[in-house]
């Protein structure tokens, strides 16, 4: 480990920033992690449920606040308590639906509250920063797969705006000031869970992602899956997209920090992804042979800001940050899967499952058995095969 030892984590309790600090803490970084719970459950005392079972998992503690970006002096206050080295920014509100329904909720929270940290970062003489970014600033691709030099901007939601206005800020502060050392992450679409099955997706919202939409069908919390658009020019009609592991996402961050400790780049943009397309009703019938599960389904019609094929080049990933995406659309199904039945109200349910870490290795108690064990997979064989 390098000078470098402490990193700023917004959004940190959410979906991609907890299985993010898993993997920074794995690393040897100490985590310093911030939310406002708009996307994320907030325990008592405004604690985040995600973070203590991400403390489980690792062993290893993290200093949460509850804050808004939006709330600028309290952001002030929190770096001047902390010697931070290092910023990874995924606060964000994230709906592509809700966004085209309340787009100035969008655009402030996104955007006034980035300036805000950068501004923040910027008078603590905080330069390095890992931004998360998003497919959503390609628009629809003229060639698949797509490359990060296809051109950017003619974006077809407003979320994805938010996004593509953070970056061409991002291109102006890293080119007036050569101190910004900067690297962009654009996210296709992330998916599964922590293979202990302690940390996943939950959403707070009702515009919710095409997986925990799935399982909450499958486990019989909801009636059937709504698919928006039935008629695209795909294999069977379904939007494709890419699907990647959030692990992968997690370590993608990883690699991106040990670029930044190595390079000063300005400013560079990566995509993540697995440079596989899938179509909805393709992860459909995955999911439904993985969990040995019917997941009824209706086709209505396509939504706005909806796009009809998107999936990624990774070759810039793989070659310059040494990472490349290893699970399998099956192990995405497999892990999400878990995360669901070991917590069918997700964070909010009162759960007989829990873990800690000790010596390098992991407890994990299910329904009030312990098991000792690091290879996942093999713990989990028995529910797979009797259900929980």
């Amino acid at each position: 480990m390098s000078s470098w030892s402490t990193v700023f984590v917004t959004g940190g309790a959410g979906y991609i920033g907890s299985h993010c600090i898993v993997e920074l803490l794995d690393a040897g970084y100490s985590v310093i992690a911030v939310d406002n719970f708009a996307n994320s459950v907030n325990g008592e005392r405004g604690e985040a449920p995600s973070l203590k079972r991400v403390e489980r998992i690792t062993g290893k503690t993290v200093t949460f606040y509850q804050c808004d970006l939006l709330d600028k002096p309290r952001l002030e206050k929190i770096f001047s308590e902390h010697k931070i080295d290092c910023v990874i920014h995924f606060a964000a509100m994230k709906a592509v639906g809700e966004s085209m329904q309340v787009p100035l909720l969008y655009y402030k929270n996104n955007i006034v509250g980035t300036i805000n940290l950068l501004e923040v970062m910027k008078t603590h003489g905080c330069y390095q920063l890992v931004f998360s970014s998003s497919c959503t600033v390609y628009g629809n691709p003229d060639v698949l797969p797509i490359t990060e030099e296809h051109h950017t901007g003619n974006v077809t939601n407003v979320y994805g705006r938010t996004k593509y206005f953070i970056e061409e800020m991002l291109k102006d502060i890293s080119a007036a000031e050569k101190n910004w050392n900067i690297i962009c992450l654009r996210y296709f679409n992330p998916v599964g869970a922590h293979p202990s099955g302690l940390i996943g997706e939950d959403p707070t919202k009702a515009f919710t992602n095409l997986m925990p939409y799935m399982a909450q069908v499958a486990i019989g919390n909801r009636p059937n899956l709504t698919i928006f658009g039935g008629d695209y020019n795909t294999v069977d009609g379904t939007g494709v997209r890419d699907y990647i592991h959030v692990m992968d996402l997690a370590s993608g961050h990883v690699a991106a920090l040990n670029k930044l400790k190595k390079e000063h780049l300005r400013l560079k943009t990566y995509n993540l992804g697995t440079g596989q397309g899938v179509s909805v009703l393709q992860l459909l019938r995955t999911f439904e042979a993985v969990t040995k599960t019917m997941v009824p389904f209706e086709i209505q019609d396509r939504r706005t800001g909806d796009i009809v094929s998107m999936y990624a080049n990774t070759s810039l990933a793989e070659r310059e940050l040494g990472w490349k995406a290893k699970y399998t659309l099956e192990q995405m199904c497999e892990d999400f899967w878990r995360w669901q039945t070991m917590n069918p109200n997700g964070y909010r349910g009162n759960s007989n499952n829990s873990a800690s870490s000790e010596n390098g290795r992991t407890s994990v108690i299910i329904n009030g058995s312990e098991l000792m064990d690091t290879d996942w997979a093999q713990l989990w064989e028995p529910f797979v095969q009797g259900g929980l």
